[in-house]
């Protein structure tokens, strides 16, 4: 490939058009003068611009000369030698050396390219000295400024082509690279609205649906022998349901769940604790630590939900009689701390997430504590009861530090 060339364009197309009429016209008028005028070897002078009419046409035909630089060395040599040949019948053949100025810059090498166009000018000059049988400085200026303004054209047209091209190239990669930054963007927002779906499913429905079913066990067996019992449990069952369904059609439109509405953080938490006593037979009771400060709606629901997840879990697993639910406010930060007496479990042999056990919890509350900047600290040991302890600054960093692993 012809790296010299630059690749076709409206404008390059135009420019050589202008290029191949300049040296038509040229042959031409050398061919017209010469039979005009009545000069000597009219007919040879004729024959001489036809075949480098000819040999100059078969370069933009062939598209060999555009894609190697050998072969557009070799038509540039054809084309020079014809020159040369009409240059010796007639001096009007000098002025066909500037449209080959502009062509050998052009097409040869940046190393070939100035010695052409050298060897151009000297022959241009010796040729017209010849046929005045006397030579001037003043027969060298024009070849001369004519070969310095070509090679100086041709250079300044090449560099900015070059700069077009990296520009192009440019926003070629900028374009890409907006095009996979918006790929990602919605990739990291389709993954962001799964993991918001997958807690508020885990901390609301999922343990709403375990409570329900607790219930109903509770209803199963106390129903011969308390009939009055069995229909309690299944109210509380029913009660459960509807709660659900409520929260279900708020996270759904990423609301405020209901048990945020027209109360505090600090009453939703305590009523979350008096419906765990009266539908469950665990004693949960609420604590107060601090003067109550406004909190972000992410605060809130994030705390809300570590809440209804860890007495979910003690009322599932813990096997426990009391869990105390104690909420903090601390200066900087708000602290939730969930204790119960239960049986307690082993940190290090933990089940992985299973979809058909759960165990979903954990890493649900890790992820909404290092979310807003917090941290989640968990001590248990088997038969001793478990510590739950989350930490949220009131207002997160920019950059969260690695939240604490038990």
């Amino acid at each position: 490939m012809n790296a010299a060339a630059p690749a076709p364009t409206p404008t390059t197309r135009a420019l050589a058009w202008c290029l191949h009429l300049l040296v038509t016209g040229l042959l031409a008028l050398a061919a017209g003068r010469a039979v005009t005028g009545g000069r000597p070897h009219a007919g040879w002078i004729v024959a001489a611009s036809a075949l480098c009419a000819l040999v100059y046409a078969a370069g933009p035909a062939l598209p060999g000369v555009r894609r190697s630089r050998r072969a557009a060395t070799l038509w540039l040599t054809a084309v020079a030698a014809c020159w040369l040949v009409l240059l010796a019948f007639t001096p009007d053949a000098v002025w066909v050396a500037f449209p080959l100025y502009f062509l050998q810059p052009h097409l040869l090498s940046r190393r070939a390219a100035p010695a052409a166009v050298a060897a151009t000018a000297v022959a241009a000059v010796a040729g017209f000295a010849v046929h005045q049988h006397s030579f001037s400085p003043a027969m060298a200026i024009g070849p001369v400024l004519g070969a310095a303004v070509a090679v100086a054209v041709v250079r300044g047209y090449q560099a900015l082509y070059r700069e077009s091209e990296h520009r192009r190239r440019l926003i070629e990669e900028l374009t890409a690279t907006r095009a996979d930054l918006a790929a990602a963007q919605h990739t990291a927002g389709v993954l962001a609205e799964r993991d918001r779906l997958a807690r508020e499913i885990h901390d609301t429905l999922a343990q709403g649906l375990s409570s329900i079913q607790l219930l109903l066990r509770a209803a199963e067996r106390a129903l011969p022998q308390a009939p009055q019992n069995a229909a309690r449990h299944v109210d509380q069952a029913r009660q459960a349901a509807v709660d659900n369904l409520a929260e279900a059609r708020r996270f759904v439109a990423a609301l405020t769940p209901p048990t945020l509405e027209g109360t505090t953080l600090a009453g939703a938490v305590e009523r979350l604790c008096t419906t765990a006593s009266a539908r469950h037979r665990i004693t949960a009771r609420f604590h107060l630590d601090g003067t109550p400060a406004p909190l972000t709606t992410e605060h809130e629901v994030a705390l809300l939900r570590i809440a209804q997840s860890a007495l979910g879990n003690t009322v599932r697993h813990a096997e426990a009689t009391t869990a105390e639910v104690t909420l903090s406010y601390l200066g900087d930060h708000i602290a939730l701390d969930v204790v119960d007496d239960g049986c307690g479990f082993d940190l290090v042999s933990l089940p992985a997430p299973d979809p058909e056990t759960g165990g979903f919890g954990l890493t649900a509350m890790r992820a909404r504590t290092h979310a807003l900047g917090g941290t989640l600290r968990i001590e248990s040991v088997p038969g001793h009861g478990t510590l739950l302890a989350a930490r949220l600054p009131f207002t997160p960093p920019s950059d969260t530090e690695p939240e604490a692993r038990p």
